[in-house]
């Protein structure tokens, strides 16, 4: 009998030293008061804009949690170490925000590195990128949107698919899974017709190619079913990476400035609803999706195991991953992977200035998220009172 127990903290922080906890007690604490969150990252965003340095607080504190290292070398460490839990590493160049013609050389020349590395190592089952690294915020949404683009324009999307193109390839080459993360909803219609595209390219034998469905979405449902029947119709197969969903504040606030349907679902509750089932739909199509179930939420991560024992799957079958951000939601990954299920914890890298965005962000999620620190907290006090009761 398969046994999973998200109460269980010493096997949730069974690679964790008593240091380690003391920086995640402290660090966690500090996120739970908003308004230090308030002040702190603006202070931060521009003394980093400035070039003031900011590494000497980011870096022993923020940085080491959720970071897994400045470079691909620097992530050794911390890859090897969550292997000897049977946890895997998803290693993500967390650069944003770069559009120059230098810059995104620069992002793609990394990523391939990133790809091939990841394809060298059995510990590394994905690798991953943000396709905004690839083309700017301005040529994406007009290519998305309901107007012919200008030729320039066209010019613009011809690259960014080039480049996409490129890093699938490299991926098929080395034969390892490549994620593409999900943007704003006013980018997203011209980022998933290029990753569709890639699928009925590189997924013919089987998955390498995964977009990525934000489940707070409203037309996220309708749109996995579109392309289930597509996968099935045209026979390829269908990589599907679910999350809630991260840009909720500013699609909001966009759609009512700009006067259009707010794109986002009403209520966490129906967030919820679509997000498992999304998973139970895909579960239904086993025999050509496999399923990336990104969340840190306890229910949906039990859902999908309870799926996959109802059906008497193997627990380590490939087609079904769990993974949890570094530093977070241990409780979930390490007890998933103890009962024998696929867990990769999703590794971001990157110089401390250039991943300063990707660390304001999850300190935020987590200030806004409910019940998201209390929990980390409240976990961390219990496996540090488990262990002061063990050594007395």
């Amino acid at each position: 009998m398969i046994k999973i127990d998200f109460e269980d903290t010493r096997t949730a922080f069974s690679i964790k030293s008593d240091r380690d906890l003391r920086r995640a007690y402290a660090l966690f604490t500090l996120i739970s008061f908003p308004i230090l969150v308030k002040i702190g990252n603006p202070v931060i965003k521009v003394l980093s804009a400035l070039r003031i340095p900011v590494g000497w607080i980011v870096k022993p504190t923020a940085f080491k949690h959720f970071v897994g290292g400045s470079t691909l070398k620097e992530c050794e460490p911390a890859v090897e170490k969550l292997k000897t839990a049977n946890v895997f590493s998803i290693l993500d160049y967390s650069v944003e925000g770069k559009e120059t013609e230098k810059a995104i050389n620069a992002a793609l020349e990394e990523t391939l590195r990133a790809v091939k590395n990841a394809g060298s190592n059995p510990d590394i089952p994905f690798a991953v990128f943000k396709p905004t690294a690839f083309g700017s915020h301005h040529s994406l949404e007009l290519l998305s949107g309901s107007t012919e683009p200008s030729p320039e324009i066209k010019e613009e999307g011809e690259k960014f698919r080039q480049r996409i193109d490129t890093l699938c390839k490299t991926a098929f080459e080395n034969d390892i899974p490549i994620m593409i993360d999900a943007e704003d909803t006013y980018i997203q219609n011209f980022i998933d017709e290029v990753v569709m595209e890639m699928m009925r390219k590189y997924n013919r034998e089987k998955c390498i190619v995964f977009n990525t469905y934000q489940m707070y979405r409203q037309d996220r449902i309708h749109i996995l079913e579109k392309d289930i029947q597509s996968a099935r119709e045209e026979k390829f197969f269908l990589g599907a990476k679910f999350v809630r969903g991260a840009y909720m504040e500013r699609e909001r606030a966009r759609a009512a400035k700009m006067g259009y349907p707010d794109p986002i679902q009403p209520n966490r509750e129906s967030t919820d609803r679509d997000y498992n089932l999304a998973l139970k739909i895909s579960m239904d199509n086993i025999d050509i999706v496999t399923i990336f179930n990104g969340t840190h939420n306890e229910y949906s991560s039990k859902y999908l195991a309870e799926l996959m024992i109802e059906k008497k799957m193997d627990p380590a079958d490939k087609r079904i991953w769990f993974s949890q951000l570094y530093g977070m939601s241990e409780h979930i990954s390490f007890n998933l992977s103890a009962a024998g299920f696929n867990v990769a914890k999703y590794v971001p890298y990157g110089p401390v200035r250039f991943v300063l965005p990707y660390l304001m962000r999850r300190v935020e999620e987590n200030t806004s998220v409910k019940g998201q620190t209390g929990r980390e907290l409240s976990l961390i006090k219990k496996e540090r009172q488990r262990r002061k009761n063990e050594n007395r």
